[in-house]
């Protein structure tokens, strides 16, 4: 078992960080061991609520967060609720308002159109206040620059920015890369990890073992 399974609040004295997994209720969330949140505005505890939008039960869309995530106060991930379709000829989600229109309320899905789950990879950090939109994926390793609008994927390893965000750069070399990507120090175990730790934070990528 990780050392992270229990705890919330990982720092003594900090009660703005916590190992997200250990706040998530809703079992269409799944955060990955030793994610961290950090809120400075709002109780961190309250990440759900305050961060997760749109997010409603009959879509059956999902938010995936890996291991060893970093992720900044206000960060947003936003569902496909927020949508308004765009195969009508109207934006106005008549379906909604189902009892107004006459309209069948198994419908109620079609006010929007549905791009998706939004998954995020291991060793992310995404920044003060961005914003990540539903169907995205972000790859391993990848960084999403503060109040950056994610709308598409990121590869892996990669540093993204702006509205919309765009690559800024890769992290490494291709093949720095696709070592990191084929040792997955992150699904290690809390003892291997350990035994690596100093050659993980110097960036000696040869050295993993």
């Amino acid at each position: 078992m990780a050392v992270s399974e229990k705890i919330i609040y990982p720092r003594s004295g900090d009660r703005q960080t916590v190992y997200l997994k250990n706040v998530i209720k809703d079992p269409s969330v799944t955060v990955g061991e030793y994610t961290m949140y950090n809120d400075f505005v709002n109780n961190p505890e309250d990440f759900e609520k305050n961060n997760v939008l749109y997010h409603y039960p009959i879509n059956h869309d999902k938010l995936i967060i890996g291991k060893f995530c970093s992720i900044a106060c206000g960060a947003k991930f936003i569902f496909n609720s927020a949508n308004h379709t765009l195969s009508s000829l109207s934006t106005y989600p008549f379906p909604l308002f189902f009892e107004r229109w006459g309209l069948d309320p198994e419908d109620v899905s079609s006010s929007w159109d549905n791009k998706g789950d939004i998954v995020i990879g291991n060793d992310v950090w995404i920044g003060y206040e961005a914003v990540v939109m539903s169907g995205v994926t972000i790859g391993d390793g990848a960084i999403i620059g503060t109040r950056a609008v994610v709308t598409k994927d990121v590869e892996p390893y990669t540093i993204v920015g702006g509205v919309p965000a765009g690559e800024i750069r890769k992290r490494y070399s291709p093949e720095v890369i696709s070592a990191l990507l084929d040792i997955s120090w992150w699904n290690w175990s809390d003892e291997k990890i350990s035994e690596n730790l100093q050659n993980i934070m110097n960036g000696c990528v040869d050295r993993l073992k």
